[in-house]
This record gives C-alpha cells, sequence and structure tokens, in this order.
C-alpha cells in the first residue's frame, strides 16, 4: 500500500547534529534520547522510503528568527532536499510572523519559483503567538491567494524555553477556519493534550485535517483513531515526525491501531493525496 508521510525530515548528518545543538531543542533532545538517532546519507534515505512504499514525504520548513535568533533547520535545508529528490518530497515553507510583509514576499517567491514547494508552516508556539493572530492573517491570505495549504504545528512544546502551550491549542484555529474557509488547514501534532478540542475544530469545519504524530499512544490518544473511524475519516493524516520518531516504527505503529480497513488506507495515502492533489 503507498503511504504519504506528511511531517518528515531527513536525518542527513546535519540535520541530526542541527537539532542536537539547538539551543530550542536541547532539553528535547536529552529527554527523548535523540542521540540514538542514527544519520545516513540523503541518496540512502530516499531508497528506504521508497522500500517502505512512502512514495511522498512532505518536510516542514521552520522560521523562528525573529523570537529564537534561529532559524531551526529552517528553510534553505527544505529546499535543498526538494530540490535532490523532488519525486519525492514536498516542502512547506516555514513562516515567521513578526517579518510582516517580508515573509509574504518570501513565501510568495518561494512558492512561484520551485515546484516542489506546495505549502506553508508555522509554528505559534515558537513565535509565542496565538494562530488567530492578527499578524498571521496576512499569510493566511497569501496561501488562499496562491491556493496552497499550510502546516500549524501544535503539541505540547515539551522543553521548549519561553514557549506557553496555550499559543497552540486547537480553540484558536477555529477562528481562522472561520475566517479563510478557502484554506486548507493542517493541524500538526493532533492539538495534544486538547484531544476533544481538537478532534471537533477538525470534524466541524471542513476545511482543517489533522495529524497525530509523536501522541499516538499518549493518555486519551485512544479517542483519535476512533474519531477516525466514526467522525473524521476522511481528515486525518498520516505523519510520522521522524527522526524525532522513526518513521519506520511510525509505520508499524500505525499498522497495529485499531483503524477500520478503509480508514486505515484513507488515513495513510488517500486523505493525504487529496490534500496535496497528488
Amino acid at each position: 500500500m503507498k503511504v504519504i508521510d506528511f511531517r518528515f525530515r531527513p536525518h542527513t548528518p546535519e540535520v541530526v547534529n542541527g537539532i542536537a545543538t539547538s539551543a530550542m531543542f536541547k532539553d528535547l533532545c536529552e529527554a527523548t534520547h535523540f542521540d540514538k538517532c542514527r544519520p545516513e546519507p540523503f541518496d540512502d534515505i530516499v531508497k528506504g522510503l521508497a522500500a517502505h512504499h512512502v512514495v511522498k514525504a512532505v518536510i516542514t520548513g521552520r522560521d523562528c528568527e525573529t523570537t529564537y535568533a534561529s532559524m531551526a533547520n529552517g528553510n534553505g535545508s527544505l529546499l535543498e532536499f526538494c530540490e535532490k529528490a523532488p519525486d519525492t518530497f514536498i516542502g512547506f515553507w516555514g513562516i515567521d510572523p513578526h517579518k510582516g510583509m517580508a515573509a509574504i514576499r518570501d513565501l510568495e517567491q518561494a512558492v512561484q519559483n520551485n515546484e516542489s514547494i506546495r505549502g506553508a508552516a508555522i509554528d505559534p508556539y515558537l513565535a509565542k503567538i496565538y494562530s488567530n493572530d492578527a499578524k498571521y492573517y496576512p499569510v493566511y491570505a497569501k496561501c488562499c491567494e496562491l491556493e496552497i495549504p499550510i502546516i500549524m504545528t501544535t503539541g505540547t512544546a515539551s522543553f521548549v524555553p519561553g514557549a506557553v502551550i496555550d499559543h497552540v491549542a486547537p480553540r484558536y484555529i477555529d477562528y481562522v477556519a472561520r475566517d479563510f474557509p478557502e484554506l486548507k488547514i493542517i493541524m500538526s501534532h493532533g492539538g495534544y493534550p486538547w484531544v476533544d478540542e481538537a478532534i471537533i475544530v477538525t470534524q466541524r469545519n471542513k476545511n482543517v485535517f489533522i495529524e497525530m504524530s509523536e501522541y499516538e499512544l499518549w493518555p486519551h490518544a485512544e479517542a483519535y483513531t476512533k474519531a477516525a473511524n466514526e467522525l473524521i475519516a476522511d481528515k486525518m493524516l498520516f505523519a510520522s515526525a521522524h527522526p524525532f520518531i522513526d518513521y519506520r516504527e511510525q509505520l508499524e505503529k500505525y499498522a497495529n491501531l485499531p483503524f477500520e480497513k478503509e480508514v486505515y488506507e484513507k488515513v495513510m495515502y488517500k486523505n493525504a493525496a487529496r490534500v496535496l492533489g497528488v
């Protein structure tokens, strides 16, 4: 069965070292034993994905230069990966909302000049503002104009210095979905720990999709799978969050989650293919 991974970053030596030495993720790396991640050459990574039937993988860019004085594995490596393996990787351009129109022009140029850049990505907890903050609205409007989706990183932001978890609560995404009904929104990391809230925001808004990477087995996470089977079969996406969690481990994990067969096929490929238009 074909698979689309909606959150993947190639574990090249440069990426692994960049994450391990990042001031933002230092404590998180220690807590998750990230030092066990073994880097591989880029070509071997692409071959490995193909061997596991992962036909497309979305790489999320990141720009938090204003708040953390770092691009944090930013858009440079994203573009490099997508250019080296355009048949495998799809890029979502990272946005720093504090850069104003410069960020908007940067996004527009990236999408118009690179066929592999097919979306945008934001990290409200790193920007230290809510997803419905006015600074983000020009970004959403530009995404609608360019007809591209956007990934909003949620989750617990564990151990990230200065981050406030409330900035990524799903209830604020609900405002954005209302104000920009044309915008396809992917809630990354499932809005955990607001599991029920994230499910309802996804269910009630036609333009919101969700992936639960990293939190599939956390307390109350069984509600995600139940919701996929009963409420949001067309809205749930597979994402590995590689290399924080190895994509091969994630593929095995999802094969053992209690998805109904038809729902499982949608989660692993069909829903993402529809969002990406592939």
